[in-house]
């Protein structure tokens, strides 16, 4: 585990959480689902227009290095949640809990009475429940994947005031899903509970009539999360989670004036038939509803914005913007055709710079200098450390109470300009469905794959194109040490050491 974190955290937390004892700032953090490095106009996307996300990176610092917890979701997800790497933490791909159980019919379509991932450890602490205990309401819309439906990590058992959106990310396939998940307890409920689509389910969840669906989830997770948001107040600070099923596959929303204005620009434009068994439905357009799909988010950040503006609470709310991982090609979608991947080997999947670096936007009024821009490496573990300086406590308190151990680094110093940064030896990922690690220390980047190690310099070559091993075996023995010091056996996720 990293060790260079106490002190500047300490320092930060000093100089900004307890001057703000009596007036603490609320987060919002916005996280969408397969957004690549390159799918955002600041980040040199010449297709698609994101002028929100574009005004909230001129508002705040754009981070150049910053990395997801891993090439895939619900890992990525346990990553930021727990603050631990894919090394340390329970969570490390997709197990699914929805194979093999006894089904369901809503009208005529038949799903699963169990979804879900793999649970997060109940004895790991994890963001929310540590900003509810400091006080905040906390909140959460859009996917969860941090455990199956009846298991002890539920949003409702896991420090989430209100969630809706998808518990299971095999759900989220779908955006004219056959239900969607809940949990509020002032309509009465007492866990997280089904929502059944009504409207939907009147028509197929696949095939010819499936766009006859009207109930589009994206859009109802985000009606759901501005009314919470509009219950908000400055009496008591809030997080905000908002985990946005944009721009993932499948590629389909409703044909408003956005989706027919990208189709106008794109009028040669390709077509994709469709994969049942992974619920994705054919696509047309696929150029346009992809576009459309990021413009779609970049609309809902505005929305975001003009609503703590309406309420007043602008000036004292931290937004965050980032993606869980990497681009991807499912449904249809042509990362080579958008440039998505920033010049960057790899899509999702994959521990290549692709498949792990992400956007990551943070905008902080009187605190961050606006229009900066960081070349500072920091991977999805370093966000709970970092919130913990903010609210005034630090991950070293709950690991003495016996609740976790942590891996991340407090990057609060390079938000407020305040103490002096304390920067990762290194930072690391693995990842079972694919059989890869990464290690990244310096410029250095080591590849894994299937225990094979492959070694790379950014500083000279960022599309990982030359592997250099050969001639620098003393690096490579390096990290692979770091490799079989830092991976813990986990019995339901494994990978193939060096």
């Amino acid at each position: 585990m990293n060790t260079l974190r106490i002190a500047a955290g300490m320092m930060a937390a000093g100089a900004v959480a307890a001057s703000a004892a009596d007036n603490r700032p609320n987060i919002i953090y916005i996280m969408c689902d397969d957004m690549g490095y390159g799918d955002l106009g600041c980040y040199g996307q010449k297709y698609i227009s994101t002028p929100h996300i574009d005004s909230l990176a001129r508002q705040g610092v754009r981070f150049t290095q910053a990395y997801a917890g891993s090439p895939v979701s619900a890992p990525s997800r346990a990553s930021l949640m727990t603050g631990q790497h894919t090394g340390h933490c329970e969570v490390r791909g997709n197990k699914e809990y929805w194979r093999g159980v006894d089904t369901v019919m809503y009208g005529a379509n038949v799903d699963f009475s169990i979804v879900g991932q793999h649970p997060y450890d109940p004895a790991q602490v994890i963001l929310p429940e540590i900003m509810k205990e400091h006080g905040y309401t906390t909140g959460m819309f859009g996917k969860w994947a941090g455990g199956y439906e009846g298991s002890p990590s539920t949003p409702d058992k896991r420090g989430i005031d209100e969630f809706y959106g998808y518990v299971c990310q095999f759900q989220a396939h779908l955006y004219y899903p056959n239900f969607l998940n809940r949990y509020r307890p002032e309509l009465g409920d007492t866990a997280t509970v089904r929502v059944v689509m009504d409207e939907n389910i009147k028509y197929p969840m696949y095939g010819d009539d499936y766009l006859k669906r009207p109930q589009y989830s994206a859009d109802m997770i985000h009606r759901e999360a501005m009314d919470w948001l509009d219950r908000q107040s400055a009496d008591k600070p809030f997080m905000g989670i908002f985990t946005y099923t944009l721009p993932h596959a499948e590629l389909v929303q409703p044909n408003d004036s956005l989706l027919k204005g990208y189709k106008r620009k794109f009028f040669l434009d390709k077509t994709w038939g469709g994969q049942e068994a992974s619920r994705y439905n054919p696509s047309v357009n696929t150029h346009a509803q992809f576009a459309a799909m990021i413009s779609r988010l970049d609309a809902y950040v505005g929305e975001i914005m003009e609503k703590l503006d309406e309420k007043g609470l602008a000036d004292n709310t931290i937004v965050v913007f980032t993606s869980d991982n990497g681009p991807h090609e499912e449904g249809g979608a042509d990362p080579e055709f958008f440039g998505r991947d920033g010049q960057l080997r790899g899509l999702k999947r994959s521990c290549h710079e692709g498949g792990i670096r992400i956007p990551f936007i943070v905008r902080w009024p009187g605190v961050i200098e606006a229009g900066r821009e960081s070349d500072h490496q920091l991977a999805f573990y370093d966000v709970l450390p970092t919130v913990c300086d903010i609210v005034g406590t630090t991950p070293q308190s709950y690991s003495a109470a016996g609740r976790g151990s942590f891996d991340g680094i407090s990057f609060l110093p390079e938000l407020t300009g305040r103490g002096i940064q304390p920067k990762h030896d290194f930072l690391y990922w693995e990842f079972n469905e694919t059989d890869q690690i990464g290690v990244r220390q310096g410029d250095w980047k080591l590849i894994v794959k299937r225990g094979k190690p492959e070694l790379y310099n950014l500083a000279d070559d960022i599309h990982e194109d030359h592997d250099v091993a050969a001639a620098h075996p003393e690096i490579v023995d390096r990290l692979v040490k770091i490799v079989r010091r830092e991976h813990t056996p986990n019995p339901h996720f494994s990978v193939t050491i060096p």
